[in-house]
């Protein structure tokens, strides 16, 4: 026997349309790409949304055809998530800082037919257009006044073009499993792959994202993705405001400390999500120029380990709670938030802190499991070590034209490439990626949490971890510094320093000073680069 309930699809389209209706004063607030800021209603970006609508169904672009972005987060950016995958096209949002020739292979990959760009990516378009092979036009997203000069061809401006249209639409309605948005890996073994949205994962990932169980987002809040729009969707954020009511806050292309900290302060910023190096680089603008950023109130961290001493510092000296969370392309991305739940509050304050700077709890609607790489299970005791498999209704089945071939084992879990660890409470923590872990003797060493202890140092600023052959232990850890500011270091104050911090037989067998550390187009640690710049490095001691 069935309920008798009605059966409405969860469409994309209809979270902006909410907005528009209920909540007709919250805004989208931005920095541009020409300069300055702008600021609309949630009813003047659903008629801009319905213009971009209108426009693609003019030029003929049907269901499930491609569209790329490459795009900062802004307004118009912001309109095409809605625009585009409101007419049951699939938004593309393409990573320009990709290499080259990874943008033309996943713009050909998705066989995109128009290509949305900033005024930033268009000598880097303009360099790949010979080989994009099946984009028919370009829509630059400017004013006329603020449009290039370009060998792009055909190309239009994206202003000129929207004004051409009606800013009434009627949404269509369509399957809820329906295509919504692509968004490639970053490729760090082989060619990059396509993670295909639906409609419906969108939605239900938008819906538990914003739960107290994770983000908590509210009407009451102004909430920034720094995260870019074109990874993961925005973390969701430019959904969940829409459906939650939220001002939305976008930072365009700064971000530079003294960037994000103007816009938390002037349009008082009340949640973001961000990588580490982010809030990096705003602890440090704050700390040399004493700037504050009291209206926010929490922060959700994800991408790479959050060092301890960031987590304590945005609490203690700003008033500011991190959520450190684990996610990833093929799970919309959320995965897990370190949110904390009455069992933990009611622990001694330490205990629950070494908990909730974990990676966190998993989100309703999301299985967790680990196992050995032959598959027996790995006990959930908080110290036993397994590789983290993950199934649920926002995360994928399988890459973009079957590229990797088949990824589900025979229960339907996905291989997340991650080694972690659930301990008693359910709270997750990520011990490395299978390819990084340092197998030493016989036993594991945890990259991350060597290079966690590490960032506690204060002469330390960036931190990687990469294992270096050895003769006898098979592998041991090479710790990779860049130095703070103005500080010169010692390595063996900075070993004496780990020695208090971790055991024994993890301490690296050697530290090099550089002044930077390779990063992914996503903002991780590049450790593929390291090793390949590591390759014949050779450890002072090999006995």
């Amino acid at each position: 026997m069935f309920g008798l309930m009605q059966d409405k699809p969860l469409l994309i389209s209809d979270l902006l349309t909410y907005a528009a209706r209920y909540h007709r004063t919250r805004e989208v607030i931005s920095r541009t790409v020409e300069g300055g800021f702008h600021r609309y209603t949630y009813p003047e970006a659903a008629e801009r949304a319905a213009k971009v609508a209108n426009g693609l169904l003019s030029y003929g672009i049907k269901p499930a055809d491609r569209i790329a972005t490459l795009a900062w987060n802004t307004y118009r950016h912001f309109e095409l998530f809605y625009g585009v995958s409101g007419i049951g096209a699939v938004l593309h949002t393409v990573n320009p800082r990709l290499f080259q020739e990874q943008i033309v292979y996943i713009i050909n990959h998705a066989e995109d037919r128009l290509v949305f760009l900033d005024t930033s990516f268009v000598t880097q378009v303009e360099a790949m257009q010979g080989e994009l092979k099946t984009v028919e036009a370009y829509v630059i997203l400017c004013r006329r006044e603020d449009m290039p000069k370009t060998t792009l061809t055909p190309v239009w401006c994206y202003e000129d073009w929207i004004a051409e249209q009606s800013g009434e639409i009627t949404w269509p309605s369509f399957d809820e499993r329906t295509a919504s948005s692509l968004c490639y890996t970053s490729g760090t073994t082989g060619n990059p792959k396509g993670v295909l949205y639906s409609h419906r994962s969108t939605v239900i990932h938008a819906f538990q994202a914003s739960s107290n169980a994770a983000m908590g987002i509210s009407v009451h809040d102004a909430i920034m993705p720094i995260a870019p729009m074109y990874h993961g969707n925005g973390w969701s954020l430019p959904y969940i405001a829409a459906m939650c009511g939220a001002n939305l806050v976008l930072p365009g292309p700064k971000m530079d400390g003294a960037s994000i900290h103007e816009v938390i302060d002037r349009f008082k910023v009340t949640f973001s999500v961000a990588v580490p190096t982010v809030w990096t680089m705003l602890l440090e603008h704050m700390e040399k120029t004493g700037g504050r950023i009291d209206s926010l109130r929490r922060v959700a961290i994800g991408g790479s380990a959050v060092p301890r001493a960031m987590i304590e510092t945005l609490r203690d000296r700003y008033g500011c709670t991190v959520h450190q969370l684990w996610g990833m392309t093929e799970t919309s991305p959320l995965g897990t938030m370190a949110t904390a739940t009455p069992e933990v509050e009611a622990l001694a304050p330490e205990v629950a802190n070494d908990i909730l700077c974990q990676q966190g709890r998993v989100q309703f609607g999301l299985e967790l499991k680990l196992q050995t790489p032959d598959g027996a299970p790995v006990p959930h005791d908080g110290k036993s070590f397994g590789d983290l498999w993950v199934r649920g209704p926002w995360a994928a089945a399988g890459y973009f034209k079957g590229e990797g071939g088949q990824r589900l084992d025979a229960e339907g879990w996905f291989p997340t490439g991650d080694v972690a660890t659930i301990d008693p409470y359910g709270y997750l923590r990520i011990t490395d990626r299978t390819k990084d872990v340092i197998k030493s003797g016989g036993e594991w060493i945890s990259s991350i949490d060597l290079e966690n202890a590490a960032y506690g140092h204060a002469s330390v600023k960036m931190a990687a971890v990469i294992g270096i052959y050895h003769p006898k232990w098979e592998e041991r850890p090479l710790l990779v510094v860049v130095p703070a500011d103005g500080v010169t270091p010692d390595k063996q104050a900075l070993l004496d320093y780990l020695a208090t911090k971790v055991a024994k037989w993890w301490l690296p067998d050697d530290i090099v000073f550089v002044d930077q550390i390779p990063l992914t187009a996503t903002g991780k640690i590049q450790k593929t680069r390291l090793r390949d710049q590591f390759k014949d490095f050779s450890l002072a001691d090999a006995s």
